[in-house]
């Protein structure tokens, strides 16, 4: 089985890409899994429009890229047993630090064109661990702004490939088509692993604490002014 990794910011046009996907692979041949925080339906949109197994996971108080490496594994084991070649797996977005790309599997970041062009660097980690930079929107910008925002990409990430598209026509798709076709199926599911490390650690903010001000807080912290990101024991 292949396993295909979409994330991505909101509304850039991820599930678009999904379904594309889906319409080239072979019929029946992909099961869908969608992580999110609090409300999801695209699961079953994409249950009903292809006839595949799909699945949700809202991850509510856990960061939804943390709650998508958590099942990984157990989703895989479900969509063989659904018969699948191909998971395809749906990141929430939301965080742009935490990405959600393991080794054996295809990663995609889904950008869109008219998000402005310094947006590639305020997601880097995002773009630089994936494989594949997909843009999307490209009816919408002019020329100059796809070439600057395609050197935006290039400078965050040099050896990704940009694929640029009009999602819901399908422009462009079939050169990602040949890039799946070419993806390896998944020789060891337990050396499965995330490709880059996450954030430092979990902070006092994450488990509860509701006081603003460093002094208020330990682990890894932050101030206004001084050395960036600092580490305050109890």
């Amino acid at each position: 089985m292949k396993l295909i990794i979409v994330a991505g910011p909101p509304s850039t046009g991820k599930t678009a890409i999904i379904r594309q996907i889906i319409r080239n692979l072979p019929e029946r041949s992909v099961a869908y899994l969608k992580i999110d925080v609090v409300y999801a339906a695209e699961d079953t949109e994409i249950a009903s429009e292809f006839g595949i197994p799909a699945k949700k996971v809202i991850s509510g108080d856990l960061c939804p890229d943390h709650a998508g490496i958590m099942v990984l594994s157990d989703a895989l084991v479900w969509a063989r047993n659904e018969g699948a070649d191909y998971l395809i797996v749906e990141s929430a977005g939301l965080c742009l630090r935490c990405t959600p790309y393991t080794t054996e599997s295809l990663g995609i970041a889904v950008l869109s064109a008219i998000s402005g062009t310094h947006s590639p660097y305020k997601m880097s980690p995002m773009i630089a661990l994936s494989d594949v930079a997909v843009v999307t929107r490209i009816d919408l910008v002019s020329q100059a702004e796809k070439e600057v925002f395609r050197e935006a990409i290039r400078d965050v990430a040099p050896g990704v490939e940009i694929i640029e598209t009009n999602a819901p026509i399908g422009t462009g798709l079939r050169y990602l088509m040949k890039v799946i076709n070419s993806l390896a199926p998944i020789a060891d599911q337990t050396a499965v692993t995330l490709r880059g490390s996450p954030p430092l650690g979990v902070c006092t903010v994450c488990v509860g604490r509701k006081e603003i001000g460093w002094e208020n807080h330990f682990g890894v912290i932050r101030k206004l002014e001084g050395a960036g990101t600092l580490f305050r024991g109890e």
